[in-house]
């Protein structure tokens, strides 16, 4: 898969991400462990899928195919990640939550934009 197709599809899970944040109540007990297995079967797709994103985003980073800096991508999978555990377990700030959201729609952003240069 291109990185302009992992961009959008990793954009996709974001925007369902946060319908999730955004209309579920946090778990009732953060330590059950048929919660964590399930977020663990939901969100191994989209972590791997993050690790190859990655991986292309700084490819083309290195080519110079793209204007941002490897740190932008490397912060990004970072910001992801903490995404994906507090759309399930609801442990952060809203406006914390939003800030990390925006961050990570940036530099997708900005990604795809340069790749359809």
């Amino acid at each position: 898969m291109e990185l302009t197709e992992q961009t959008k599809e990793l954009k996709h899970h974001l925007n369902q991400l946060t319908e999730r944040y955004e209309h579920n109540d946090p778990p009732e007990d953060k330590r059950d462990k048929q919660f964590f297995l399930t977020v663990k079967e939901t969100t191994e797709p989209i972590y791997q899928l993050l690790a190859n994103w990655e991986e292309a985003a700084l490819k083309s980073v290195k080519k110079r195919e793209v204007n941002v800096h490897p740190q932008q991508v490397t912060s990004t999978r970072e910001n992801m990640e903490l995404l994906l555990m507090h759309s399930f377990y609801i442990d952060v700030k809203r406006k914390r939550y939003m800030e990390l959201n925006k961050s990570v729609h940036y530099v997708f952003d900005q990604l795809i934009r340069e790749l359809q240069k």
